[in-house]
């Protein structure tokens, strides 16, 4: 018999951007500056109920594809999604994501908080650490502004 399990995690991490909260909302719902720096989006459908799907490989591994629904979005304040993310046919982890923003002086306060399920020992907290560090950081370039 097949053994199951089920790691729960939950984190938040924060950054600063010097922009407008409107500046920082619209970086996640155009699809065009969101491919700036995070994955581009095969499918792309901003709204609640809408999905945003991803899919990708590294050369002859296996397909990965994360597939997002927005639950909830109140422009310039928040965004509220789900994730799964399958390793070929095989589920691997499922989350609750909120996007919060704040105005912080001339700037916007982000926090974003991820709550997962990590399926049968195949997906991790440290790799979704390691990812939402990363695009958060290509986040903070995209808004620099440009001159």
């Amino acid at each position: 018999m097949k053994e199951f399990s089920v790691m729960h995690d939950t984190f938040s991490l924060e950054r600063i951007y010097n922009t407008s909260p409107t500046r920082v909302f619209a970086a996640w719902a155009d699809p065009e500056s969101k491919a700036n720096w995070f994955a581009k989006a095969d499918e792309f459908d901003f709204r609640v109920g809408g999905r945003e799907v991803i899919r990708g490989s590294e050369p002859g591994g296996p397909v990965y594809a994360s597939i997002f629904t927005f639950q909830e979005i109140v422009p310039d304040n928040r965004i509220v999604y789900t994730a799964t993310i399958d390793m070929g046919e095989k589920r691997i982890s499922v989350s609750v994501i909120t996007v919060e923003l704040q105005s912080e002086g001339v700037g916007t306060k982000l926090v974003y908080t991820e709550q997962c399920a990590f399926l049968d020992g195949l997906d991790s907290k440290e790799a979704h650490l390691e990812g939402a560090n990363d695009f958060l950081d290509k986040l903070a370039t995209e808004l620099k502004p440009t001159n």
